[in-house]
């Protein structure tokens, strides 16, 4: 009987979620489309663009008489979220709709003024993850600029970011590291929604623009992770496929960029997994779990008996576990790979950008660097958005002084972003 209660406790409180939580598109529907009233809108869309009820955004715009919907415009992986990371996306047409899709990241990243040519406004309504790498805020930037060249409304339609709007980790962008995987200066995991985050570039980069509106959601709160709004999670990408991935992305999305290490990507685990053929399995998730501020103890074979002399244990909310897999394809693909898998509590976790460093000095940093590629380092440097991970790596620093710093400069940052912010 108790069991019973506590579900149907449990369900109602969800229920309750998704009644209260409005995205932005359902607010602009219920409130008739008034600010797009009579306009001829494009719409920046990916499968996760969907309201409150799963109806998709595309769908709610055709349902409406209020404006007209005239082109889709998609960003990577592409209006149908079938494309692989980093693959050019081809312009086409729609079969569903008839209606024109433009590429956002194919030859062109930016709208061009023929893109936009007959349109009165550009929606943008993308899920976003919570990353700076993550390139859909790149998009929408970019997408901000070529309205505010071309003098027409720019419209983004508000949704949550899925690790809350709390958390803020890691370092900042430097000038000179800028990139389409890192366009805004925030730190790597910033805490704001994706309108939120158009304020921030509007004031910064067009702050004589004035058709900037940003339809927010209602019911979302600052400390809602995305479990705690009741919506259900669209893959905003291949390699997204839980909300839950959000976190781990940022945990190992960095360390991946650097190719020497499988982070589960090309296996059905993304981003839960760090992994080689060269690791030891035991000795890793040992270094990590128990002696995580000991960087001195940590062996750099990995394939020799680890005796470390001291216990220092990871932050709660995470935690490693040994792990063996074979990649299906990417890094490793067909390779037996041995390494960890990474637990960890979206809401509770002290850290998650610290794992990809923590993880990288574990399994020596400075030959894991001397071994990649050119491209590679330069991919991770603008994943850090700065190339001083890289250097405090080689030189074997501590990374705990490096992880203080951060903590001051997004102290500040928690500061200056606050007239920005739209949610309490």
């Amino acid at each position: 009987m108790v069991r019973k209660y506590l579900f149907l406790a449990f369900f109602l409180s969800t229920v309750a979620h998704a009644d209260s939580i409005r995205l932005g598109i359902d607010v602009l529907r219920d409130d008739s489309f008034g600010i797009l009233a009579g306009k001829k809108v494009g719409l920046v869309v990916h499968p996760a663009s969907v309201n409150s009820e799963m109806v998709s955004t595309v769908e709610v715009f055709r349902q409406t008489d209020r404006c007209k919907l005239v082109a889709l415009f998609g960003p990577e992986h592409g209006v149908y979220g079938d494309e692989y990371a980093g693959i050019p996306v081809g312009d086409r047409m729609d079969s569903h709709t008839g209606l024109p899709v433009r590429s956002l990241y194919g030859k062109n990243r930016k709208p061009t003024p023929e893109m936009l040519k007959g349109l009165d406004a550009l929606v943008f309504d993308l899920q976003d993850i919570g990353s700076r790498s993550y390139t859909y805020i790149s998009t929408m930037k970019l997408c901000l600029e070529a309205c505010a060249e071309a003098g027409i409304e720019f419209v983004v339609l508000d949704r949550p970011n899925p690790l809350g709007g709390k958390r803020i980790e890691g370092p900042m962008l430097e000038k000179g590291f800028e990139s389409f995987i890192g366009e805004l200066p925030v730190p790597y995991l910033h805490g704001m929604t994706m309108g939120e985050l158009a304020q921030l570039v509007k004031e910064d980069k067009f702050p004589h623009y004035q058709k900037l509106h940003v339809i927010m959601m209602s019911g979302w709160k600052r400390s809602m992770m995305w479990d705690d709004t009741g919506l259900r999670w669209v893959p905003t990408s291949p390699h997204i496929p839980l909300a839950s991935t959000c976190a781990a992305y940022a945990a190992t999305g960095i360390l991946g960029e650097l190719g020497q290490l499988s982070n589960g990507v090309g296996y059905p685990q993304p981003f839960e997994l760090v992994g080689a053929p060269w690791i030891r399995a035991e000795s890793l998730a040992e270094a990590l779990n128990r002696h995580w501020q000991n960087p001195e103890v940590y062996s750099h074979s990995l394939k020799n008996e680890f005796q470390p002399p001291q216990v220092s244990p990871c932050p709660k909310g995470v935690q490693f576990r040994q792990a063996r897999y074979k990649p299906f394809y990417g890094t490793f693909k067909d390779q037996g790979c041995e390494g960890v898998q990474v637990y960890l509590s979206p809401r509770g976790a002290e850290t998650l950008i610290e794992i990809n460093f923590r993880v990288l000095v574990a399994l020596d940093a400075p030959k894991l660097f001397h071994q990649a590629a050119r491209e590679e380092i330069r991919m991770f440097d603008q994943a850090c958005g700065t190339d001083e991970p890289r250097k405090w790596l080689t030189e074997e620093r501590d990374p705990g002084m490096l992880f203080e710093r951060w903590k001051t400069v997004c102290s500040k940052f928690r500061e200056t972003r606050q007239k920005f912010l739209s949610y309490d």
